[in-house]
């Protein structure tokens, strides 16, 4: 059979962006505004990419942002506000005021929705982007004239562009391409997380927290009418071990309460077995690549701080892309991962102190055990400490 020779599409724009999750979709909308072109693309299906179930909690930084770009409104008409979390451990539950000690308060709204915003804002602008690309690979990004090299619907395509974003995810192209470059810190804990998504209302006003004697629990929830749970478990086990009665039996055992506080139950739509691990690269940068989310860390969830990250990152290349093509200076891309890290491992050691005051580590004895009881204990009647905790979790706004 002879070879069959691709066309080959070449196009130009100032910025390409690869990954059309939270990090990349923002970039674009960012530089938009900022009158900076760019192109996105995605290796799923449009489908997909707004159907998955992910991070569910913004930062009021993040809201605030998507407010700023013209994106909130269906978040304030379907979004929830919390002022506050539960820290719940031997039965009790007790209440940590995020706003009060903050001013500031979260969003729930699943990262699935902040998609579907951006995708449509993007679309709706005549922005270019590109779902169901294959054969992803960069070129170039240590000269002038970086290049992205991609096949669509039976084409070969190429971007010749002035930087490129990395905003394709743990498992993409970007960070490979540039390994031998980076530094990588990875650190993988001892259990994961049983997820599921339920049809049932949530059995809580706000985010429940939960050390219990079997392992730790989290209650959330994505609407009135949604709730999400957690179970820590073996990363290694086979979700196809856990029925849904086992579920939820385990459910009610963990967040069971002394004062007769009683957990919602129902049918389950959606679950699965999510490993823990902790990652980050340095620097976050190579010539005209740069990296963002989960591209260049991963934070365990019990933080929430994932989603909020990326555009975090986002944000600071924006403002360095933004000054760059105003008057071509470029100190603030030569900066990016210096700035951006010092936030990252910020987050990195927020979300590692949660995780060891919330989970059963490994072979912990009892007396580990008890210096978790001790540091909730601190943190539940100590203000300063409530405050810590406080305003790590809604988002710093100075790091």
């Amino acid at each position: 059979m002879p070879n069959v020779m691709f066309l080959r599409v070449v196009t130009r724009t100032q910025v390409g962006i690869v990954g059309a999750g939270p990090a990349g979709l923002v970039l674009s909308q960012l530089l938009d505004r900022a009158g900076i072109e760019s192109v996105i693309l995605e290796n799923r299906e449009r489908e997909y990419v707004t159907q998955r179930v992910r991070a569910g909690l913004l930062e009021q930084a993040t809201a605030d942002l998507l407010d700023e770009l013209g994106l909130g409104e269906r978040m304030h008409r379907e979004g929830l506000t919390h002022h506050g979390l539960y820290l719940r451990f031997r039965h009790q539950s007790h209440r940590i005021a995020l706003s009060d000690l903050t001013g500031r308060s979260i969003w729930i709204y699943g990262q699935q929705e902040v998609v579907k915003d951006l995708i449509e804002a993007r679309l709706a602008a005549g922005q270019q982007l590109h779902f169901e690309v294959s054969d992803v690979s960069v070129h170039d990004f240590e000269g002038d004239k970086p290049r992205i090299e991609y096949t669509h619907e039976g084409e070969r395509h190429e971007v010749h562009c002035d930087v490129i974003a990395g905003c394709d995810g743990f498992h993409g192209v970007c960070r490979p391409a540039i390994e031998s470059r980076l530094t990588i810190h990875n650190h993988e804990y001892p259990f994961g997380w049983l997820g599921i998504l339920a049809t049932v209302p949530p059995s809580t006003d706000e985010l429940i927290y939960t050390l219990h004697e079997r392992g730790f629990a989290l209650h959330t929830m994505r609407s009135p009418e949604l709730s999400r749970l957690y179970l820590q478990c073996d990363p290694h086990d086979d979700i196809a071990n856990w029925s849904d009665d086992r579920i939820w039996e385990e459910m009610h055992r963990r967040f069971e309460t002394d004062d007769g506080w009683e957990l919602n139950d129902g049918p389950i739509i959606d679950k699965g077995i999510t490993p823990m691990r902790s990652f980050v690269v340095e620097p976050m940068q190579h010539g005209r690549l740069y990296l963002a989310g989960d591209a260049a860390h991963i934070v365990p969830p019990t933080g929430a701080k994932g989603l909020n990250l990326a555009v975090r990152d986002v944000r600071v290349l924006a403002e360095a892309l933004s000054k760059f093509y105003a008057d071509g200076d470029s100190s603030l891309l030569d900066a990016y991962s210096a700035t951006c890290l010092r936030r990252v491992w910020r987050v990195q050691h927020f979300s590692w102190w949660m995780t060891s005051m919330l989970h059963l580590i490994g072979d912990a004895d009892d007396f580990e055990h008890k210096l978790q009881l001790a540091q909730l204990d601190y943190v539940v009647s100590s203000q300063a400490a409530a405050t810590t905790l406080a305003e790590n979790y809604v988002g710093l706004e100075k790091v």
